[in-house]
């Protein structure tokens, strides 16, 4: 194997113009591939951090209550408990459980929240809104409110509100204003607006409300407990597993992300392996360029293989030399091509501060091991067309008169 390297080696540098033409060939393969690694996985950190980034990435209720069927011990006769669906789910002792949760890996942070629907209402104008009763601090640790301001102030106290930038403009809203707000236990509050917020996202930006928690508490006639727990974790792709692990510790009900957002995977998905035909495609005509060099290489160098198959050189030595300089070729075509391709990715900034007009380049998504170990792999193979041809010559023939 050794005699086998050197002879690779002779014959790669024998012809320097034509093997730095061929990893130039390779390094641009391996270049596109990690540029299109980055900008794909790019696109779904962006993707994901706009419109998943401002809710929870795992919902925590209190375990649902289905109906139970019992005998009578005397009579034998069924008895059913029913579970009403007029009946609200709260979460009880919520404190309790806020340690255990926190201690969880990739938990970030806890919120415990009173949530409802009701009406906005300004003069002759109503809207549907979403409330949410927050404590002041938690304002901003599941969806950064205070950090999406438009106007006024992020402060929760008692008495105000905070309301989405679409909802300020159906309603002709401004910070200052007061609006009466009617739960959906017809119970009426009346409050002053203290700043508007846009977070992107219509679904919240043009129906939500913060309050503060001891409001929501009267809106809704909840003075223990909370509907829910927000968590927010440092990396939502963890949600299900995380979910799981909160579900089996606790015994509450987890639920990821994930359960509501099928769509938006499946485009995820869909956009991940339209990146992968596009990587297969470099990987490809990476091969194919090896092949068709190395395929030329043993018709020029058939009376030298032909001397060597003379001399003893077995079959197996001349497809090992061939099999070697593919090896090589993807070897140093792969790290050129991985190495300036996270050099020039090294500008662009992360995802998440990309603007509008800018690429959403993830430059720790470039796949850089892995367009290395894979162009090495597709060398080789590539070399094994032109082994076995080069190991078939007949010395006879090319070496004779």
């Amino acid at each position: 194997m050794t005699y086998s390297f050197k002879v690779a080696l002779r014959y790669l540098a024998s012809n320097r113009a034509q093997t730095a033409l061929l990893i130039a060939g390779v390094a641009v393969g391996v270049y596109i591939f990690v540029f299109m690694s980055a900008l794909i996985g790019g696109l779904a950190v962006l993707l994901l951090n706009r419109t998943v980034g401002n809710i929870a990435h795992v919902t925590i209720q209190a375990p649902d209550r289905d109906p139970v069927s019992l005998y009578g011990r005397d009579s034998g006769t069924l008895v059913a408990i029913l579970k009403s669906v007029q009946q609200r789910t709260t979460l009880q002792s919520a404190a309790a459980f806020l340690p255990t949760i926190e201690a969880i890996p990739n938990v970030t942070s806890v919120a415990g929240v009173v949530a409802g629907n009701g009406f906005l209402t300004k003069g002759e104008a109503i809207a549907p809104v979403i409330v949410t009763g927050v404590e002041p601090d938690q304002v901003s640790a599941i969806a950064n409110v205070a950090g999406n301001l438009v106007a006024g102030s992020g402060d929760l106290t008692i008495g105000k509100a905070l309301i989405g930038s679409g909802l300020a403009k159906t309603m002709g809203l401004r910070v200052g204003q007061r609006v009466s707000i009617r739960s959906e236990r017809n119970i009426d509050a009346t409050l002053l607006i203290g700043g508007v917020f846009s977070l992107g996202v219509s679904s919240v930006d043009d129906g939500a409300i913060y309050v503060h928690l001891r409001t929501a508490r009267v809106l809704f006639e909840l003075p223990d407990g909370v509907s829910r727990l927000e968590v927010k974790l440092d990396d939502l792709r963890l949600a299900p597993d995380v979910a799981r692990r909160i579900a089996n510790t606790t015994g509450l009900k987890s639920i990821p992300w994930t359960e509501k957002n099928e769509q938006l995977l499946n485009g995820l998905v869909a956009q991940a392996r339209s990146g992968d035909v596009i990587k297969g495609f470099a990987l490809v005509t990476i091969v194919i360029g090896v092949a068709s060099a190395l395929l030329l290489s043993t018709y020029r160098r058939q009376s030298e293989i032909g001397i060597m198959r003379a001399m003893g050189a077995t079959r197996r030595f001349v497809v090992g030399v061939f099999m070697i300089q593919g090896g090589l070729i993807g070897l140093a075509g792969g790290l050129l091509g991985a190495g300036l391709g996270y050099l020039s990715l090294l500008p662009f900034p992360l995802p998440e501060a990309t603007s509008s007009t800018g690429l959403p380049i993830a430059i720790g998504e470039g796949a850089y091991g892995t367009a290395i170990l894979l162009t090495f792999i597709g060398a080789i193979f590539a070399a094994i067309w032109p082994a076995s041809a080069a190991s078939r010559v007949d010395p006879v023939k090319v070496i004779g008169p």
